[in-house]
């Protein structure tokens, strides 16, 4: 099984790295935060509480998610991909990703994909730390909270359309305070982890790199 993880905070670019990666080097695309979101959705249609850990992890145990290699996400049959980026879900997901039972059954998940798919490149925000600790190559991507709001800015449809919104700088660092506190498997580079600052460069840079430390095999 070859697993390459990609880790990083929110609004960082790891997505449309790990697409480009997984296209360019035939590898199945992991992206673990589509799960958590897929939880929060269904979390969020059914009124649970984000408070009530107990009820997260319950939405979380009774879901048939299926994760394609293409990134798209099901629900008991059901594709929520569209709404996975919608602003009410970005608000809450982090909520729901620190609750410990919740991220057991996700792991589970996650670890089956790659048993399936044995080429991997997985994105997230504990892929290196906790879910895949052997993997191949750990990738740390960062950068600056202002570059990151200017570029979740230019991905983002429209509220109105459905999408996430305007997000501002600090909706960003209170999601990065909640991803990097909490007690099971918070935000940080694996030891291992090649860390790259992508603050002042382009996708085709980033991916470059990237390809080029996949290539080395370091």
């Amino acid at each position: 099984m070859r697993v390459i993880c990609i880790d990083g905070p929110a609004g960082v670019g790891k997505s449309s790295v790990a697409r480009r990666l997984a296209e360019v080097e035939g590898l199945a695309y992991l992206d673990s935060g589509a799960m958590y979101r897929a939880v929060t959705l269904v979390a969020l249609r059914r009124g649970v509480a984000l408070a009530d850990a107990d009820a997260l992890a319950r939405v979380a145990a009774d879901l048939a998610i299926h994760l394609g290699a293409d990134g798209r996400v099901t629900v008991d049959g059901e594709d929520v991909s569209p709404e996975l980026r919608s602003q009410r879900v970005s608000q809450a997901v982090s909520h729901v990703a620190k609750v410990p039972a919740v991220r057991e059954v996700m792991v589970r998940h996650q670890r089956d994909f790659a048993r399936r798919h044995l080429r991997v490149v997985a994105e997230g925000r504990d892929m290196g730390t906790v879910v895949f600790p052997d993997a191949e190559l750990k990738i740390y991507l960062d950068a600056d909270p202002a570059e990151r709001v200017r570029r979740r800015l230019g991905e983002a449809r429209p509220a109105e359309e459905g999408g996430e919104g305007p997000e501002s700088e600090e909706t960003l660092k209170d999601r990065d305070r909640i991803d990097s506190t909490r007690p099971v498997a918070p935000l940080r580079p694996a030891p291992d982890a090649w860390r790259l600052d992508t603050t002042h460069l382009t996708l085709d840079e980033v991916v470059a790199r990237v390809r080029a430390r996949v290539r080395s095999g370091t």
